[in-house]
């Protein structure tokens, strides 16, 4: 867990997908179909660190087995502050095997799925090697 958000905040897409399990399921704030697997986890991943600006964690909460973990974050995307959760349910070695993003207000959210739309043929690209 700690090894994510070190990950994360040293902006290191590598260690980030490091921290992933080959079986992880992505869930987006803004698309309705999960996305399953770590190549196309990694990628959206690195395609956030392409998107968000002045990005922080701000809290983190654990429960009380360890395995699930809330880091709220703060970033922007353009003029658009961003307010934010990201879910993470860990396996039995400790990898992430589940994350979800949460992410608000509304204008945060359509400023996410738009520029992550400019981003998602790149990350498809990237995910599958291409």
């Amino acid at each position: 867990m700690i090894d994510f958000r070190s990950a994360v905040e040293a902006r290191d897409p590598d260690a980030m997908a490091a921290t992933l399990a080959d079986d992880v399921v992505f869930r987006s704030p803004v698309a309705f179909k999960p996305y399953p697997g770590k190549a196309i986890t990694a990628a959206i991943l690195r395609g956030v660190l392409r998107v968000f600006e002045d990005f922080e964690y701000v809290r983190e909460l654990t429960g009380d087995d360890g395995r699930d973990h809330a880091l709220v974050f703060r970033a922007r995307i353009g003029d658009v502050t961003v307010e934010g959760c990201d879910f993470l349910h860990l396996d039995g070695d400790g990898l992430i095997d589940e994350l979800t993003v949460m992410v608000r207000p509304l204008s945060a959210a359509q400023a996410l799925a738009a520029a992550m739309a400019d981003q998602f043929e790149r990350i498809q690209r990237e995910a599958t090697g291409g």
